[in-house]
């Protein structure tokens, strides 16, 4: 399963400081034995010589996409460390992080750590995964600690564009069993394992997703200069949409049900159907067999029969009866 892991402040964050031995704020302090840094802008990678490829690539995608929807261009220094193996991308971000995180930001200290070539395929692109973790920290660089959880996670998911997430709704038949969760609820999603926390992640990018449609024009540019203003949500949402946050959150629950829910009953419908076909079609196949099988020895047994009356008859002398009386002459 693929997941894109967010950063969090419960995150023990000086692990990774001391693995890398980095200091906190500056660029020029020592790297890992054995690795190498690149520079570029704002940027400093962090790898080892077998993930150079790899490094090279996601300083120039980094630069390339320096800006996000909504925000104002961030200035602050970023740090990304590519870890050489899941042993060491694990010590550097901390036994509390979740088992199927492909990377994590820590927000507080412009720090992003990766898996690097050894990731399996859930790892999923490195491009749209380092774009998800810089979009947490261009969030914090903007707003700090505003934006709660689902709104952070929702906004990265945005920001790198990740609309595969709306695959993971159309399956999902909890949203027609237990109804769509309130915006406060989804947060404990992110803790409840990999497939909540992935149905979650999918919940909170349709809602920054719906609520930046709003405004076709402007997205969430005004919406944030609202939030950081007066810091709060709701008086943000009623600024920049017009509308209550309250009002909001109905109309995502709503367009979200109705858009996804009869897809993940259909969808589930149609495994429903592909599972009984591979299970009973075999045996139904057979059972046709074993009848034509049958009714072939029945025919044959009458077959046979008839063959033995007629012998008899011959055998006894006996003349047939005719099946009708012959037509008397005529004129």
């Amino acid at each position: 399963m693929r997941a894109l892991v967010g950063a969090w402040r419960v995150l023990p964050l000086l692990a990774l400081l001391a693995s890398l031995a980095l200091a906190q704020g500056s660029r020029d302090s020592l790297v890992p034995r054995g690795a190498e840094r690149f520079d570029a802008g704002r940027f400093t990678v962090v790898a080892y010589p077998a993930d150079r490829p790899l490094a090279r690539s996601l300083l120039a995608e980094a630069q390339r996409r320096d800006t996000f929807p909504g925000l104002p261009r961030p200035h602050a220094r970023v740090l990304i460390a590519v870890a050489p193996d899941a042993r060491r991308f694990r010590d550097w971000i901390g036994p509390a992080a979740p088992e199927w995180g492909a990377a994590i930001a820590f927000p507080a200290l412009q720090r992003i750590v990766m898996q690097g070539r050894t990731a399996g395929s859930d790892a999923g692109d490195p491009r749209s995964v380092l774009r998800h973790e810089l979009a947490h920290l261009a969030l914090h660089e903007a707003l700090g600690d505003l934006p709660p959880r689902w709104f952070d996670e929702g906004y990265a998911s945005f920001a790198a564009g990740e609309w595969g997430r709306d695959e993971t709704l159309a399956t999902n038949l909890t949203l027609l069993a237990r109804g769509m969760p309130t915006l406060d609820t989804l947060e404990a999603g992110f803790y409840e394992g990999a497939a909540e926390a992935e149905a979650s992640y999918a919940l909170a990018f349709r809602a920054v997703s719906d609520l930046s449609e709003l405004d076709r024009e402007r997205g969430l540019t005004l919406f944030f200069r609202y939030w950081k203003e007066t810091g709060r949500f709701d008086a943000a949402v009623r600024q920049a949409y017009g509308i209550t946050a309250t009002a909001f959150e109905k109309q995502w629950q709503e367009r979200t049900r109705r858009r996804y829910g009869m897809l993940a009953l259909v969808a589930n419908l149609s495994l429903a159907t592909s599972i009984f076909l591979v299970a009973f079609l075999p045996l139904w196949i057979m059972r046709r067999r074993r009848d034509r099988r049958r009714l072939e020895a029945l025919r044959q047994a009458d077959e046979i029969a008839e063959r033995e009356a007629r012998a008899l008859d011959a055998l006894l002398g006996e003349t047939p009866v005719p099946d009708a009386a012959p037509e008397p002459p005529r004129g």
